[in-house]
């Protein structure tokens, strides 16, 4: 009976993460490909305007979950469509919906599924940092700098020691700033701010770099910073 149960754990894992993507993919083609700029993410809501806030929150949920649509067209459309606090609210409350789904699928269909989808060596690289006691400064590092593999991190922590109220929070705040960012930069191209904009951008590419180059020393920091406010 649990070899029958973890069999069919890892086929619904695989239906809803792989199977069901790659059908779609193959069969609506137009469907992925019009994620994949700025443009074709605002032509979508164009054309669903009496139910974009939906479909906008539908996007974020299925960016995490699937981990094949970018985050960044998606969130930048975002502030576009709905300018920065209503895009801020929506991007917020899709994130904690999708990084829901995508922890609690990774705990209750459990680490073998996991490691079959992503990798064994990758999944438990990122399973031993979280089941560490530097977890809560990794965690905030790693979905704090743009270009590291939020998603992934996601599906790991679900099979880790990490609770999920604390990973909500973490995530949500950790995420912000970038989200921000992107979102003000939507906004500043509905606004015809192109000056603005570009310094913007080359602002946020310059920082973005620095910050991967120091990311370790970013841990230590905030991992320093997390031991003196829990007074260890």
């Amino acid at each position: 009976m649990r070899a029958f149960l973890s069999i069919l754990k890892l086929t619904a894992l695989i239906a809803i993460v792989i199977v069901l993507p790659v059908y779609v993919y193959f069969e609506f083609p137009d469907f992925f490909n019009q994620f994949t700029t700025m443009e074709g993410v605002n032509q979508f809501l164009d054309e669903y305007q009496a139910a974009s806030m939906l479909v906008y929150l539908g996007l974020q949920v299925l960016q995490i979950v699937v981990s094949v649509i970018p985050g960044q067209f998606i969130q930048f459309a975002g502030g576009y469509a709905f300018g920065f606090w209503l895009g801020y609210l929506l991007s917020l409350v899709g994130i904690a919906l999708g990084s829901s789904v995508a922890f609690g699928l990774a705990r209750v269909l459990g680490r073998d599924g996991i490691h079959l989808l992503f990798g064994k060596e990758r999944i438990s690289r990122f399973v031993r940092q979280l089941n560490s006691k530097r977890a809560f400064a990794i965690l905030f590092v790693l979905f704090a700098v743009p270009g590291l593999p939020k998603d992934l991190v996601t599906y790991a922590a679900g099979v880790s020691h990490f609770g999920f109220k604390p990973f909500i929070i973490l995530s949500l705040v950790a995420r912000s700033p970038a989200l921000m960012g992107t979102l003000i930069m939507g906004k500043m191209l509905n606004s015809e701010s192109y000056i603005e904009l570009i310094i913007l951008i080359v602002f946020t590419a310059i920082l973005c770099i620095f910050l991967y180059i120091k990311r370790h020393n970013l841990t230590s920091y905030v991992d320093g910073l997390y031991c003196r406010f829990i007074g260890q």
